[in-house]
């Protein structure tokens, strides 16, 4: 991931992966982090204001007015929500925190040394309704604070706003699924 305000390299670095099937989406976050924590650990808490890993999803090409937004911390806990945003500002915005991800499984553990990894199995049911296209507008998120120094906002398609806000679909990437399991 790159920093979300200029694209430059952030302090601690997080690497992604991403796989799929004909059932799910798969991704690995990797994050290198000298102060692992976080205190939320309930479902649907305000999980951004800590250290936190993000997906924003969803289906098509156009620049997305509705997504998922789907957040795992460092303890696991989980923060899934439908946001609305057609006119692409944090200020008109509106965020369904009620909805979950009925399938959503997300996992977190702490490879030595100073790191920690979330990995995430989103269904394609949660995404979308019927077959799920080839082609999905995203972004991938990581916020770092360490509490002894300034927080860090890294993503895969820098957003290029200071202060950060990664509600900002247009920014969001272009993933296109492929591979020999893939049905269009």
């Amino acid at each position: 991931l790159r920093r979300a305000q200029d694209g430059a390299d952030p302090l601690q670095a997080t690497a992604v992966r991403i796989a799929h099937d004909l059932e799910a989406l798969w991704l690995r976050f990797d994050c290198d982090d000298r102060d692992i924590w976080a205190t939320h650990a309930r479902r649907d808490a305000p999980l951004w204001e800590e250290e936190v890993v993000e997906l924003f999803i969803a289906p098509g090409e156009d620049d997305p007015s509705d997504y998922v937004e789907i957040e795992v911390n460092p303890r696991g806990a989980i923060f899934d929500a439908r946001v609305s945003n057609p006119e692409g500002r944090r200020d008109s915005m509106r965020v369904d925190s009620a909805w979950n991800a009925g399938g959503l499984v997300a996992e977190v553990s702490r490879p030595p040394p100073r790191s920690w990894r979330a990995e995430i199995v989103v269904p394609w049911s949660d995404l979308c309704d019927g077959s799920p296209p080839r082609i999905w507008r995203a972004n991938l998120f990581r916020i770092e604070r360490p509490r002894d120094g300034a927080p860090e906002f890294s993503c895969w398609s820098p957003t290029f706003v200071d202060p950060p806000d990664f509600h900002k679909p247009a920014s969001f990437g272009r993933l296109v699924l492929a591979g020999s399991g893939w049905r269009p």
